[in-house]
């Protein structure tokens, strides 16, 4: 077994992004649906599994012209672990961050059955080949299942560091990967009963609620707390959906009384969250402070008034006292909660001490004491009271401000099962504090988080009447759990793992323990039996305790409804009534939609006769008029009435009937019931059907008002022809009884409409007219008329029916807001689209507008816009996926779409001779353009120091200049996404060189310590500069500070250093600096460089503005 590498200097796991690899080119994936969630669903953890002897195994993968790759991502060949399938999957480019993505995949996923699952603790490193210390390993675990068959890290390491060839990850442009996996076997998740195991059930997750399912379950076994929001007033006309304390009152009683886990859609309705919220993960601490602060609102002015503050309120006192002189400043201040950091401190106990530790004001930090001016003082926190019940959120995700990154913090932490805030003479509390209070405390709730900075699994461990058996609530899981579970497994730190693999050392796994305690809930022993009190029925509300139980019969009959479905069948009957009512409206094609008709659940053995007494109740219509027909399915795909039942048929049951007319064997029976009338409208027998008779649907189009509608049905002879039937049909549509019409019979609708002419004088058997046709019908049109209506005929208009849609066209600039809607058909072509949208914009040329097509998942415009004509036609825009979207977004350009297609665009940074700010130019250009062409095209738009000036292009990526283009190279091939590209005056020194001469690259650094290893950061604007033999640093010194204008006080600061390979070597003043840069056989010149050491003064990025934020930065909202 190969030996794992320690932990790299500067990449610790809590740079990690533990989430399933989206590849959002366009949209998910089809193993992610709908927004994607920034959260890893464990599904059970390494704390449930069966086997607790993982299989080991190591991988290596060797990447060959890793630089060249010019692929989205890459897998490697398959290895096998504990009899499983395996894979690494990286994205050499990134998986839409500037970072190597690398991922653990499960290689069969595709062809595994349904439900499986396996549970995983795996390392992936990239090797670096010069120096095996700065090897980046990182570790994780994770339970994959269908839906999250790979996991890993999207930000693994820099781009900017695996691709520069000074830091040994790519050598001979190979870059080599490895993966130790560990497997264990999973238990059986689905059979598991929550109730029946623990007397406890769990609630279910919306898609990344988790963290909020863990702070509920926290606050519901906290009984006195559960009671107040029992008491909170609401009444019977309240809705759950809109009032916090009903939704959270249903919550708790379905919690306290329901057999298995309960949803919380309700709650979060009452929060104002639409469905994009629930999948969104926020900060466990954040939520609790504000649903705390809105229960607190919602009791004020009831009986319930201050619980919040009796349970949770304590109060500190920030002092600053001062040492030479009589003066003292105080202040008191509430909190609900306590922060306490887990940087640094072992326990709980430093913690505490490390909060209320005084500091110094002296020196320049001097205290401004009011009338006894700038004093030496001492500045510190102590307690007055805690509250009973002590929430500690554990800071275990910090702010790094030199890597401008959130960063968790896996340290060991440890935390006791008895906390005592009395502990040596009560060296925590103010002198004001009541003594007499007894501050112990036993532990109730351990909130856990499993996963890294973007993202994981939170569970919580919670003993609710305070006894020694834990209970693990991890969403609709709940388990007992012993006490070094709850408490030594959640403190942090790392584990080992035995090795198993025999013929191998015995060198055992490290692991970096991910799950660990994040939030402590303590509750003081003097107060014990007031929180932990009996909560019963009693408590709950009369109109609640109703309004739950007819939720719980509904839910239970539905349950019965369900249990019972096979004893019944559904029969679906239409009429004449419900074709009148659809036609037109709801449907256009067919007859009707059977879920809109009167349905009967009947008992499967009822005889159907019997069922004809049920519908004659129902409808009125005596048995003896009733006449029942089966529909039947056509190979064209329509649906349509086929024969009448046969008195036989009649006979038989239900069940028997249903066999018979339905080969699907669903439960259901549809039926088309044929009443006739007579010249009162009153029901008369139906007439008999001979052989020869077809009984045929008519549907009556208004080529002026664009209108169809059902008029009626015949039964007419096959072997008769339309002609002899034409004064009938004009009497059903009203018209006089000559009036000319046109017939069309309506044949299928799908994929395409297909509705011919129907010849009057052929019969309807010559034109294979049957049982259950469609016949459409319409006055002949005058020919004058075909220019004023839009459709003139029975099949233009169902051809425009068919493709009709509304499109919502939205800017580019403002994607979640409605511009115009069109209405437009789906068969309509690329330029039928964008004329349509130049015509309502009043734009004379429609080839200057671009399209853009809609994501259905993220609800965001696709990253590529349409090209010119590459779609046939409008659908083909809207489909994404399986689903078809109705939003379009559209620019309108300044050139028309297929010249600016055959142009290049470059983002440019300009930078002047003399000027501080760049410019950002957009050049665009011809494909074919060389560089020569760009700098001509940026001299036309800047300010030039003299107007023979000569101009170069460069490439920089992270703070260092890795190429100068060539003039004739040409730009087709240029990428300006990942590079950034500045042009430049070349000063006048630079093209005089002398043979001895060196043009040197000058680039910023700071230097970072990190475990122990010294790291150099580049950062500013890296720049050329001559050096001439024999020349030393201090007259480099000089142009340097002249050239970058840096004050003297500033420059005195600077340290010089030559760097090769990363390692500074720092310069004296007397220095030849040029006999530093003799080598000419190193690949690249920057990997040696002459370094600027002074401290980045550069604003740092807002934190928010980071493309790669930690998801928990987005603030909660409870809304209502």
């Amino acid at each position: 077994m190969t030996m794992m590498t320690p932990h790299p200097s500067d990449q610790q796991e809590d740079e990690e992004m533990l989430v399933p690899h989206s590849d959002l080119v366009d949209g998910p994936q089809p193993l992610v649906e709908g927004p994607q969630p920034m959260e890893a669903e464990s599904n059970g953890t390494v704390e449930n599994q069966a086997s607790d002897e993982p299989q080991a195994s190591h991988f290596t993968w060797a990447i060959e012209n890793f630089s060249r790759l010019n692929i989205k991502k890459l897998y490697s060949d398959v290895f096998t672990v504990g009899g499983y399938k395996w894979r690494v999957l990286i994205f050499p480019k990134g998986n839409n961050v500037e970072y190597l993505s690398m991922y653990l995949d499960v290689a069969d996923s595709a062809t595994l059955p349904y439900g499986w699952n396996r549970f995983s603790q795996f390392s992936l490193a990239v090797v670096n080949q010069m120096h095996n210390k700065y090897t980046i390993k990182k570790d994780t675990q994770h339970q994959f299942n269908q839906r999250e068959s790979d996991w890993g890290f999207t930000s693994f390491m820099p781009l900017s560091e695996l691709y520069d060839p000074n830091k040994g990850y790519l050598v001979n442009d190979t870059c080599i990967v490895e993966a130790d996996v560990a497997v264990r076997k999973v238990v059986d998740y689905w059979a598991y009963d929550s109730k029946k195991e623990t007397g406890y059930v769990g609630l279910k997750n919306q898609g990344a609620t988790c963290y909020m399912n863990s702070l509920l379950q926290t606050l519901y076994h906290i009984p006195y707390f559960r009671k107040a929001v029992y008491h909170m007033p609401t009444t019977e006309n309240d809705n759950p959906s809109g009032s916090i304390p009903l939704a959270l009152q249903s919550l708790f009683y379905k919690l306290q009384y329901n057999d298995t886990s309960v949803a919380t859609k309700e709650l979060t309705k009452s929060f104002g969250w639409d469905t994009y919220d629930s999948f969104m993960q926020h900060d466990v601490q954040e939520l609790n402070r504000v649903l705390c602060e809105k229960l607190e609102d919602k009791m004020k002015g009831t009986v319930v008034e201050g619980t919040i503050q009796k349970l949770f309120e304590g109060h500190n006192m920030n002092y600053i006292e001062c040492i030479n002189v009589d003066f003292k400043s105080t202040r008191k201040e509430s909190f609900y909660d306590l922060q306490l950091d887990v940087k640094g401190c072992k326990d709980v106990y430093a913690s505490f001490d490390k909060y209320v530790e005084v500091e110094r004001l002296e020196g320049d930090n001097k205290y401004q004491a009011e009338e006894h001016g700038l004093q030496d003082a001492k500045k510190g926190v102590l307690f007055i009271d805690f509250p009973p019940v002590l929430q500690l959120q554990l800071k275990r995700f910090e702010y790094d401000f030199m890597r401008d990154t959130m960063v968790k913090i896996n340290d060991r932490y440890e935390f006791p099962l008895e906390l005592d805030l009395d502990r040596e003479n009560g060296k925590f509390l103010s002198p004001e504090a009541d003594r007499s209070v007894r501050n112990l405390y036993m532990l109730h709730s351990v909130l856990v988080h499993s996963g890294g900075v973007h993202g994981g699994h939170y569970y919580a461990f919670i003993r609710p009447t305070l006894t020694d058996q834990w209970y693990k609530f991890d969403d609709e899981r709940v388990t007992k759990e012993d006490m070094k579970k709850a408490l030594e497994e959640q403190y942090g730190g790392e584990e080992e793992l035995p090795q198993t693999n025999p013929g191998y050392n015995n060198t055992p796994f490290k692991f970096t323990k991910y799950s660990n305690a994040y939030m402590l809930v303590y509750i003081r022993v003097s107060d014990k039996d007031k929180i932990i009190c009996d909560v019963d029925e009693k408590d709950i509300a009369e109109h609640l305790r109703i309004r739950l139980k007819k939720e719980q019969e509904e839910k239970e009959d539905k349950r019965r409804y369900k249990a019972q479905a096979h004893l019944y069948t559904i029969i679906k009957v239409a009429r004449d009534e419900d074709l009148k009512e659809q036609i037109g409206k709801d449907i256009y094609f067919d007859l009707v939609d059977h879920d809109k008709v009167r349905n009967f659940r009947i008992q499967k053995h009822m005889s159907f006769n019997l069922f004809k007494e049920e519908v004659a109740k129902e409808f009125g219509i005596p048995v003896q008029f009733q006449r029942f027909w089966i529909w039947a399915k056509r190979q064209n795909h329509t649906y349509r009435p086929n024969r009448p039942l046969t008195p036989h048929e009649e006979a038989q049951t239900v069940g028997a009937l249903r066999e018979v007319s339905n080969k699907a064997h669903n439960a259901e029976l549809k039926l088309f019931l044929e009443v006739e009338r007579g010249q009162d409208f009153l029901p008369v027998p139906p007439p008999e059907k001979i052989k020869d008779d077809i009984l045929l649907f008519f549907k009556l189009y208004d080529p002026e008002k664009e209108e169809l509608r059902y008029v009626g049905r015949l039964f007419v002879k096959s072997s008769s022809k339309p002609v002899e039937i034409l004064t009938e049909l004009n009497e059903l549509a009203g018209f006089s009884p000559d009036e000319e019409i046109e017939l069309y019979e309506e044949i299928k609708f799908e994929p395409n409409v297909m509705c011919e002419r129907l010849d009057k004088r052929a019969s309807f058997r010559f034109s294979q007219i049957e049982d259950g046709d469609i016949i459409c019908f319409q006055k002949h049109p005058p020919p004058e008329s075909e220019e004023q209506i839009r459709f003139p005929d029975v099949p233009s208009f169902l051809e425009y029916v068919k493709n009709r849609q509304i499109v919502h066209f939205r800017t580019l600039e403002r994607p979640k807001e409605d511009e115009f809607c069109l209405e437009l058909a789906k068969n309509h072509t690329y330029d039928d689209v964008v004329e349509r949208v130049a015509q309502r914009l009043g734009l004379d040329d429609p080839s200057k507008i671009r399209l853009t097509t809609h994501n259905c998942y993220s609800q965001q415009p696709k990253p590529n816009p349409v090209k010119y004509r590459s779609v046939d036609h409008l659908l083909d825009m809207l489909v994404h996926y399986n689903q078809i979207s109705d939003i379009l977004y559209y620019e309108v350009l300044d050139i028309p779409l297929p010249e600016l297609q055959c142009l290049k665009t470059l983002k440019v940074a300009y930078h002047h001779a003399t000027k501080d700010e760049a410019i950002i130019l957009n050049i665009r250009l011809p494909k074919q353009s060389t560089v020569g062409d760009v700098l001509n095209e940026i001299k036309t738009k800047v300010e030039l120091s003299h107007p023979n000036v000569e101009l170069r292009l460069l490439e920089v990526f992270y703070h260092k200049i890795y190429k100068i283009f060539p003039i004739n190279e040409k730009i087709e091939n240029i990428n300006d996404q990942y590079w950034t590209l500045r042009a430049e005056e070349v000063p006048e020194e630079e093209k005089n060189l002398g043979p001895n001469d060196r043009l040197i690259h000058v680039y910023h650094f700071t230097k970072e310590n990190a475990q122990n290893q010294v790291q150099v950061q580049n950062f500013g604007e890296p720049f050329f500069l001559v050096i001439h033999e024999g020349e030393t640093l201090a007259d480099i010194k000089i142009r340097v500070q002249k050239k970058l204008q840096v004050p003297d006080e500033e420059f005195l600061k600077w340290k010089f250093a030559f760097l090769s390979l990363g390692r500074p070597e720092y310069l004296e003043d007397a220095d030849i600096v040029s006999s530093r840069f003799q080598r000419r056989d190193v690949y690249g010149a920057w990997e040696q460089y002459l370094g600027l050491e002074h401290s980045d003064t550069t604003p740092k990025r807002a934190y928010a503005a980071n493309q790669n934020r930690h998801m928990f930065e987005k603030p909660v909202k409870i809304y209502n």
